[in-house]
């Protein structure tokens, strides 16, 4: 997603990329979602916030806006958008999604957690 003019100097419309992945499953429900709500437009996205017994609390959530410094990736047609903000908290993070009768929702696996509290929903 790389736009350039004709002396291939990339110009305002750049995107900078992150290295957060997103598993086919996980993937394949973005999709479904979408498509369940006829909203093709939206893109995921995910961000670290203040928060939680931890410290830090992740947020996923659906988003059609592109902020300045957002850091964008493909996954066959589900954009995956973090702020710059949290692009250093997810480096390396790994996005999947479990369906069975213990536990239904998205998961993140995240290399940069110190850990994480009792409950598993913040970390430091």
């Amino acid at each position: 997603m790389t736009a350039t003019t004709n002396d291939t100097t990339p110009d305002a419309t750049e995107l900078a990329t992150h290295e957060v992945k997103l598993s086919d499953v996980a993937a394949g429900k973005v999709r479904s979602l979408l498509e369940q709500e006829g909203r093709t437009d939206l893109r995921l996205r995910v961000a670290v916030q203040p928060g939680g017994c931890s410290g830090l609390i992740y947020q996923l959530y659906f988003d059609e806006r592109l902020l300045e410094g957002d850091a964008v990736r493909d996954f066959e047609g589900v954009e995956v958008v973090v702020d710059k903000m949290s692009v250093p908290y997810l480096s390396g993070a790994s996005i999947d999604f479990e369906d069975t009768i213990a536990k239904q929702g998205f998961t993140i696996d995240n290399p940069n957690a110190g850990g994480s509290c009792a409950c598993g929903d913040s970390f430091h």
